[in-house]
């Protein structure tokens, strides 16, 4: 007994699943590295140097995922309603009250100085309070204005795919966050696949020992790994009763946690009322957008003007009084810009929104809900077996010269 397991050729027998287990562990790991990192270009481009698959083609990655679950997850008008047009048009009222006097200083000390500061301090707070007293119903006007026309004024899917397009980290974040068990098993399933075709090759090699064996089982090790792994986690898609056991795909099973996950982040750091009411600014319709919120806001100075609207346009000038709308105008859609950055506000219409989406992507049917995270893997996936395929096969070599070499060349 004690010959046989001092026996070096032994222990060169066994170290083949083991260094195979290795290889599968290693590669599978790396596969999954690589598909996330690094968020940006490492090297000399184009060949020279590696960059995160994901972060590589961030926009294509992020539009496959968007299309394939977010139109089913709400359409804008039902987002818009979740995030309740009375409670913003709440808000604005609240966020622009204190600010109120402040405007008003800096519009005529911009337009009329003179006048503005030769006004009794009792005239000017009378023209502030007519302002206040007027701006729920303004404010009230705009955004149900905006809500009935939201479908033209926003789309949905781009301001998603914009926002993870231009922040990788973020878009990196949604996938590993939805597929975090699924990696983890990608890479122990190396561990114990690369075992098991450890023993395989183990077997072969004893019977037949041409020196391309083991680079060879090496390169199968690193190609068949993470084939078995990627299949694992997405087949089948619908669940097959199979004696007591039911069996489908690790990531399908998963459906109410990863829903969780997604809608999440999407609410929270994404569809914010901030980025939402941006994205209307600042997106195609743009420019509609602007101009509804002037439409709203220039009244103002006709209906909290102290004086007679005549006598006004007189001592200001028609194109004064016209310049003061424009200036009213633009603070307030400056203001929109930055008004809803408040946590505690965003917080409580994420969370609302959230509830809807998650409840819609429990329900999608396999096939659609593995499309969140299949895009992952799917893009340059051959790249990346090849990569596996190719560092199995230097392991092997290496194996073949350094445990064996000295048996084979002699």
């Amino acid at each position: 007994m004690w010959e046989i397991l001092s026996d070096p050729r032994l222990w060169q027998y066994l170290s083949i699943p083991v260094v195979a287990a290795l290889i599968g562990l290693v590669t599978n790991w790396l596969a999954i590295k690589m598909t996330f990192y690094p968020i940006e270009f490492i090297g000399k481009r184009p060949w020279l140097g590696w960059q995160g698959i994901i972060p590589s083609k961030a926009r294509k990655m992020a539009t496959i995922s968007v299309d394939a679950t977010l139109s089913r997850l709400g359409t804008v008008e039902e987002i818009f309603q979740e995030i309740n047009p009375r409670l913003l048009a709440e808000y604005l009222v609240e966020a622009l009250d204190p600010r109120l006097e402040e405007y008003v200083d800096e519009v005529m000390l911009i337009e009329h100085p003179t006048l503005w500061e030769n006004m009794p301090a009792m005239a000017r707070a009378m023209i502030v309070q007519r302002v206040r007293d007027s701006l729920p119903a303004r404010v009230n006007a705009m955004v149900a204005d905006i809500s009935a026309n939201i479908d033209e004024l926003l789309d949905l899917q781009e301001l998603v795919i914009d926002q993870l397009g231009k922040d990788k980290a973020l878009l990196n974040r949604v996938f590993e966050e939805c597929g975090d068990r699924e990696f983890r098993f990608i890479i122990k399933s190396g561990l114990y696949f690369g075992f098991g075709f450890g023993l395989i090759q183990m077997a072969a090699w004893y019977f037949f020992q041409p020196w391309w064996i083991l680079p060879l089982f090496g390169l199968m090790v690193g190609w068949g790994t993470n084939w078995l792994a990627l299949n694992i986690i997405f087949r089948p898609l619908k669940p097959i009763k199979v004696g007591p056991f039911i069996i489908q795909g690790l990531f399908l099973k998963r459906q109410p946690e990863v829903a969780a996950a997604f809608c999440h982040i999407v609410t929270h750091e994404v569809l914010t009322v901030g980025n939402i009411v941006r994205a209307m600014l600042d997106g195609e319709n743009g420019d509609w957008a602007r101009s509804l919120i002037r439409k709203h806001i220039k009244p103002l100075v006709d209906e909290t003007t102290l004086f007679p609207k005549p006598f006004t346009q007189v001592a200001l000038g028609a194109r004064g009084f016209a310049d003061i709308k424009t200036q009213l105008g633009e603070l307030a859609i400056d203001l929109a810009r930055e008004i809803f950055d408040d946590p505690a506000f965003e917080q409580g219409r994420a969370r609302a929104i959230e509830k809807v989406m998650r409840e819609r992507m429990e329900k999608l049917p396999s096939p659609e809900f593995q499309d969140l995270l299949r895009p992952c893997f799917q893009e340059d996936e051959n790249k990346l077996i090849l990569i596996g395929a190719a560092m199995g096969y230097l392991a092997g070599l290496a194996q073949l010269v350094l445990v064996f070499g000295e048996q084979f060349w002699n």
